[in-house]
């Protein structure tokens, strides 16, 4: 196995037994045995286990976020601006759902909250920022309520959160028109 290929298989095993089982039930050992390497050769590529998960969770949220950001413009009306990234978002959690699994388990850590508060809280480089600065121009231009940002965070995507959890359990099935009815409903939800 090239080396390249050995890396994409400690990273898909890692993202596969963490979704499953969560940080604590994905020991390295168990890691490098699906991956398919020893258990030295982890530590070649990652020097620990923070630092996988930590790139592990970067990867996601690039790939996410370019899908997410595929036709974003700021030129685009508030509504609209939100719909793109609402809907982008969820359609990301619901084709790839172990990416979502992984993300479950990443923002319910303290891995997670360290990173949410230094999103939120502006202190965090990189990444994609215009969920952020929607919302802050959203509050400055008085389109959205008046709550602090977390909330409106919170009443946003929380509920994409759980419709599309819903969806990967097989409770409910979201095709085009519901997701988009989904987003809306959100829209409606913070919108003054």
């Amino acid at each position: 196995m090239a080396r390249n290929d050995k890396r994409e298989e400690i990273v898909r095993a890692a993202r596969e037994l963490i979704a499953e089982n969560g940080f604590h039930g994905a020991p390295m050992a168990m890691i490098a045995e699906r991956a398919g390497v020893g258990a030295g050769t982890i530590y070649r590529y990652f020097e620990n286990k923070d630092v996988l998960i930590n790139e592990l969770y970067g990867g996601i949220e690039d790939r996410m976020n370019q899908i997410i950001m595929d036709g974003y413009s700021t030129e685009t009306p508030f509504r609209g601006r939100f719909l793109h990234i609402g809907t982008g978002l969820l359609r990301y959690f619901i084709e790839h759902p172990l990416d979502f699994r992984y993300l479950e388990q990443f923002h319910n850590s303290p891995y997670g909250v360290a990173v949410r508060r230094d999103k939120l809280l502006g202190n965090r480089e990189g990444g994609c920022n215009a969920f952020k600065e929607l919302f802050e121009q959203g509050m400055a231009q008085q389109v959205l309520k008046n709550f602090p940002l977390v909330i409106l965070f919170d009443l946003a995507f929380g509920p994409l959160v759980t419709v599309a959890r819903d969806h990967i359990l097989g409770f409910v099935t979201l095709d085009a028109a519901m997701i988009v009815r989904t987003v809306e409903a959100c829209w409606d939800g913070i919108k003054r």
